[in-house]
């Protein structure tokens, strides 16, 4: 093998011209210079796909004894390596900044969501340029890079159309490429969608067969074929990370039809199924213990004879969708595959970025936002029987039932969110390169953790962790790389020292040993009381004999316990840990979070054709009074469409014309809708329409009434009898003159939505009590920068 030309330890490489000879006409014999060669890794450096499923616990999967099935991942096993305790955060952002970084979550400033962040270090959602992200030294050491999916790693106040984009894939991020959605989640049927920062609409609609995880495949066989047709010689960096199987469970149900009947005996029989086929496949030690349930759980005879149709379907739905996912990710490997080069591609399958998610209630969800805001009480037994055979279909934002998210754990404690435990943080984990790994169809059982993917390719790949990017030193990776592990299977674990923290929820391993508090409960968003941290109740699982953590030893080993505790306080603040945050839903709020907001004072100028507006773009109307104000010019046919619409059909609310009447409809998650009408269109020419809505008070989530304006004089009256209090949507946006994702109103669709007359702008106003109902036109952007 040639030495390598290149000193790669400072990033971008630095030029170093080769001094020689310099003639003075370029046809002189003499004129000679060396070859214009492309940057390159090492080589023999394999190509790289990573593909990171969401919200999917260690249970779920058939290739480690779940009910789902993975034919993909099970002949990826065959040909590689499975990883049975290869572990995430226990998030899903802080995972995905901790694979793209190699450093701990908090390290990157990702210590939880980017929607809860706050102005402390370790859960500011910015991530240090002192820990530049893997792809970007992959692209600078001659890699094409490509991510397709989810990104959920920028700060809300950067993710509006102006950016900054330095947190976006495809700016700072080190990827070329970047096809998918910004956020924890998307509808699967209609998402909104980037192509680098640019917002672009799904090529198809769900009633042309358009799912999000076929499209995001398509993208990515495409982008690969082309990559080797053009730059054959380059090896590519692909992250392929869609947004399944995090809810919404959406599904073309003939795949949900095929697991009918298959899990009519409930959850707690379906984890003693997984739990037998786990031991029988080999992925868990023979001696494995089978965690009990925890009484915050309800067992699957204690829930309503009449509820269990739909819990049951609840099941099937998802089961059909990690099928689906897993069918598209096939495609790519066998894309690979078809191209040759399957033999020198390093593939890590990464089966959830945290344990299932147990954020769906009880009872699971028809809309999942209803338990966001803490209305989970509307979708009631009868309710939710009502829309079972909508699950998955485009009309549904569904979820699963929490006893569903314990059981797709098995056989590990708790769920997503809860770090303390296995069952949010273990997710079976395959490695496949042939090139690389002599044995095939192994079981690995070193301790590993996703800090641990960035070294690994680094070492694959023949490149030494920089020390220097875009002239910033670095800081050291903190993950270890897994090479060691590919063929010594028996070889002691490298990493052997990990903390845990989310929301509280905590623990630390140690040479086999695990410290672990659990200290709040995933599924109860708003309410519930929380213990001090110091009450917090620890447990000591000894890992060396206890694959599950089924027996707690702090009583045995209290000595043995202090010492870990200690440790993990030490590993919180060498990691910005610290102060521990187990605040929820009030962090929503940046005021009080204290990061930064797009948004000053109590009001808010728009324009026509600005949308793609995040809700932590625009201010917030929740929970108090507000107006909208708006000055259109209406042509003698009249007009209809779309003055401006937040959020979407599973909740938000719209200010339009129907029938050339303004009209307002507020839309509760999709259960309630809510609409004020005009008693007469509004006239032809130059005119102020303006919505005023006086809220209630008396704590969140409480209705209000409505009054409808034409220039000043009021043109219709209305009542909203319930309001969202904490978040319309996750994917859905604010838009002027047009309406992008789904329709808040059924009096129109996304197709029609879009303002036949001319829109001047759109001013939205919190409370009333400083004018009347017609702003001048030659104040009203006074009047907006004076709230500014």
């Amino acid at each position: 093998m040639a030495p390598d030309r290149h000193s790669r330890a400072m990033l971008p490489i630095p030029d170093r011209p080769t001094p020689g000879l310099t003639t003075y006409d370029a046809k002189d014999p003499n004129t000679s210079y060396p070859p214009i060669e492309p940057l390159l890794p090492p080589e023999g450096a394999p190509n790289v796909l990573v593909i990171l499923l969401d919200d999917a616990g260690f249970g779920a999967a058939s290739a480690f004894g779940g009910p789902c099935a993975t034919p993909n991942l099970e002949k990826l096993a065959a040909g590689g390596l499975k990883y049975n305790r290869f572990h995430t955060t226990a998030l899903c952002a802080p995972t995905r900044a901790a694979l793209l970084s190699g450093r701990n979550h908090h390290s990157v400033g990702m210590g939880s969501i980017t929607e809860t962040a706050t102005s402390a270090p370790g859960n500011s959602s910015l991530r240090p340029n002192t820990k530049a992200p893997l792809a970007m030294t992959l692209k600078l050491n001659g890699y094409s890079t490509a991510q397709f999916g989810k990104c959920h790693e920028v700060p809300v106040w950067q993710s509006s159309p102006m950016g900054p984009f330095d947190a976006w894939p495809s700016v700072g991020g080190g990827f070329e490429t970047f096809y998918g959605f910004i956020g924890g989640e998307n509808n699967q049927w209609d998402p909104s969608l980037y192509e680098g920062t640019t917002p672009v609409e799904p090529p198809a609609t769900a009633d042309e067969g358009y799912h999000l995880t076929e499209d995001l495949a398509d993208r990515a066989i495409g982008w690969v074929r082309t990559q080797k047709a053009l730059m054959p010689e380059k090896p590519f960096f692909v992250y392929f990370a869609p947004g399944a199987t995090h809810a919404p469970h959406h599904v073309p149900k003939e795949w949900a039809d095929k697991y009918q009947g298959k899990f009519a005996d409930g959850w707690d029989a379906q984890r003693e199924k997984t739990f037998a086929r786990q031991k029988k496949l080999g992925v868990i030690p023979a001696d494995t213990l089978l965690t009990p349930r925890h009484a915050e759980i309800p067992a699957w005879d204690e829930m309503p004879a009449t509820l269990k149709p739909v819990l049951e379907r609840e099941m099937e739905v998802y089961a059909g969708f990690m099928e689906h996912t897993d069918h598209h990710v096939g495609r790519i490997i066998d894309a690979i595959d078809d191209l040759g080069i399957l033999e020198n591609t390093l593939i890590y399958y990464i089966v959830g970025d945290n344990g299932a998610s147990g954020e769906g209630t009880l009872n699971g969800a028809f809309n999942e936002l209803a338990n966001f805001n803490g209305m989970a009480a509307l979708e009631t037994p009868e309710f939710m029987a009502s829309k079972m055979d909508e699950l998955g279909s485009p009309s549904s934002y569904n979820h699963y039932a929490v006893g569903w998210a314990w059981a797709m754990d098995a056989p590990l404690q708790w769920t997503k969110q809860v770090a303390s435990h296995w069952g949010g943080t273990r997710n079976g984990t395959v490695v496949h390169w042939p090139k690389g790994i002599a044995e095939r169809g192994g079981i690995r059982s070193q301790f590993s953790h996703v800090i641990d993917i960035a070294p690994t390719i680094l070492e694959a790949a023949g490149l030494p962790e920089p020390t220097m990017v875009n002239g910033v030193q670095q800081a050291p990776i903190e993950g270890t790389s897994m090479l060691y592990s590919f063929d010594q299977p028996d070889t002691p674990e490298r990493h052997d020292l990990q903390y845990f923290e989310m929301f509280g929820n905590r623990g630390i391993y140690h040479k086999g040993w695990s410290a672990v508090t659990k200290h709040r409960t995933p599924w109860v968003m708003v309410g519930g009381l929380l213990p001090a941290f110091d009450d917090d109740v620890w447990e000591l699982y000894d890992g060396s004999t206890d694959f599950s953590q089924a027996r707690d030893l702090s009583a045995e080993h209290p000595d043995k316990l202090h010492e870990l505790q200690r440790l993990w306080l030490i590993e919180a603040v060498k990691y910005n840990v610290l102060p521990i945050d187990d605040r929820g839903a009030e962090r929503l709020n940046p005021d009080v979070a204290g990061r930064p907001s797009l948004i000053r004072g109590n009001s808010q100028l728009l324009f026509p054709g600005m949308g793609r507006l995040s809700e932590n773009s625009v201010v917030n109307i929740k929970n108090k009074s507000f107006s909208i104000t708006t000055e259109i010019e209406v042509p003698e046919t009249g007009v209809e469409g779309v003055i401006i619409a937040q959020g979407g059909r599973f909740g938000g609310w719209s200010l339009f014309a129907s029938g050339g009447k303004a009209k307002f409809v507020y839309n509760v998650l999709g259960i309630q809708s809510f609409p004020t009408e005009a008693e007469q269109p509004i006239p032809a020419g130059k005119h102020q329409v303006r919505m005023e809505f006086a809220y209630d008070g008396g704590g969140l989530a409480k209705g209000g009434n409505v009054t409808l304006y034409y220039d000043g004089e009021a043109v219709g009256t209305g009542r909203v009898g319930a309001t969202q209090a904490m978040i319309f949507s996750a994917d859905e946006t604010t838009d002027v003159g047009y309406e992008a994702g789904t329709a808040v109103s059924t009096d129109y669709t996304t197709k029609t939505s879009r303002f036949t007359g001319k829109i001047n702008w759109v001013q939205i106003d919190l409370g009333d009590d400083d004018h009347d109902h017609f702003i001048d036109p030659d104040e009203r952007l006074r009047i907006a920068m004076a709230r500014q």
